[in-house]
């Protein structure tokens, strides 16, 4: 498996258990406080900071571990792997940029601050997760 298609699952896999963990942390509270008014920076600020760092650190440990200690580029990215990800990206964006359109609406209707942060994170979440189902079935599939 290539370096390229490791991180393209190790991102989708982090991403979708840290979308989990920030639902389900937002729900526990949603519990005992109207959902408008939960404390949601706090969980959505350490679940997108900590999947980046769980991304970073499992694809290097992957990697090492994969291609038995060494980091030399024995296994660099080619031009299929770079093609993949400007596709995987192209496809991601586009949920990146509704999550913002439906942002700035909302801002403008005066929502709450809960709605509008959770939209944004919402289009965040989706591109990461979109665009990484997109990568690994380029990489099982090929590009069409």
């Amino acid at each position: 498996m290539a370096r390229e298609e490791r991180a393209a699952w190790v991102g989708l896999v982090v991403s979708l258990i840290a979308i989990a963990v920030y639902a389900a942390v937002v729900a526990g509270r949603a519990a005992s406080t109207p959902l408008p008014e939960v404390d949601w920076l706090g969980p959505m600020l350490w679940t997108i900071i900590g999947g980046i760092v769980v991304s970073i650190v499992v694809t290097i440990i992957w990697g090492v571990v994969a291609e038995g200690g060494s980091l030399r580029g024995e296994n660099a990215a080619d031009e299929r792997d770079r093609a993949i990800t400007q596709m995987g990206d192209r496809v991601g964006v586009a949920f990146l940029v509704i999550g913002g359109v439906v942002g700035i609406a909302l801002c403008a209707i005066d929502a709450a601050p809960f709605w509008i942060a959770n939209t944004l994170y919402a289009g965040l979440a989706l591109s990461s997760v979109v665009g990484g189902i997109a990568r690994v079935v380029a990489y099982r599939r090929g590009l069409v």
